[in-house]
């Protein structure tokens, strides 16, 4: 049994992944979860070869039945939670006037449903890592565009508003089990998710997920006295409104 477990979704890529290799390299068994198998499995690929301990579990977040097969897996191999990293998200731009209610359901059902759900099936097992070490990691993956609205991505904004409020919630009704419950937001990363906007924002002037891991690391070697709430990344030059 390992000593130390960490529960990754959307793990495929990008931050997810970024965040994968930053746990395993802080000595973290690792489940990550994606929707594409093929994907998650040449991703993941990389982590093994640096002798990390990876279990995959494929599964769209946005069915529950699946998001629960993701932690039944993990609690079966490795018995413990000592970090959870919600990070499956996805956006879908549009003038509100165009909005499709397929999309606004995906959005709200991978952003913030499948989040609460996963935050609710990882609690106890986090509960009792927090009481056995005093230090269990909740973070969750919200986005600059939480804090301020943003045309076009209103509903994404929306849903990473809320993420960011829940994360607040969780801390405080979680207060004295030793969790310690961060979100992040950031501007662009460069990432799949942000190639719709790299004709106007080159990649290489976006934050690096690398940048996002390296904030996980700083919570991991944080004493069980410290909670940082909200890390907010933002591209040099630009201020907190920039999505």
């Amino acid at each position: 049994m390992a000593d130390k477990a960490a529960l990754v979704t959307g793990g495929s890529g990008g931050i997810g992944l970024a965040i994968a290799r930053t746990l395993g390299e802080e000595g973290y068994a690792l489940t990550l979860s994606a929707r594409r198998p093929d994907k998650l499995e040449e991703q993941v690929q990389g982590l093994r070869d640096d002798g990390f301990e990876v279990l995959t579990v494929p599964a769209n977040v946005n069915e529950e039945d699946e998001l629960l097969a993701v932690f039944a897996a993990h609690k079966e191999r490795y018995g413990r939670l000592d970090a959870l990293v919600n990070n499956a998200g996805v956006g879908i731009g549009a003038p509100m006037h165009e909005i499709q209610t397929k999309h606004l359901d995906m959005q709200l059902g991978i952003n913030l449903r499948s989040l609460i759900v996963a935050t609710r099936e990882g609690l106890p097992l986090l509960r009792e890592a927090g009481a056995e070490h005093h230090k269990a990691l909740l973070v969750n993956t919200a986005s600059i565009a939480g804090k301020a609205g943003q045309p076009f991505l209103s509903v994404y904004a929306a849903t990473k508003a809320a993420v960011i409020n829940f994360t607040q919630s969780t801390a405080r009704e979680t207060s004295g089990n030793g969790i310690q419950c961060t979100a992040l937001a950031p501007g662009f990363v460069d990432t799949a998710m942000t190639d719709f906007v790299k004709g106007q924002v080159p990649a290489e002037e976006m934050i690096q997920p690398s940048d996002i891991g390296e904030a996980v690391r700083l919570l991991v070697h944080l004493s069980p006295n410290c909670h940082i709430p909200e890390i907010v990344f933002n591209r040099d030059g630009e201020g907190p409104d920039a999505p």
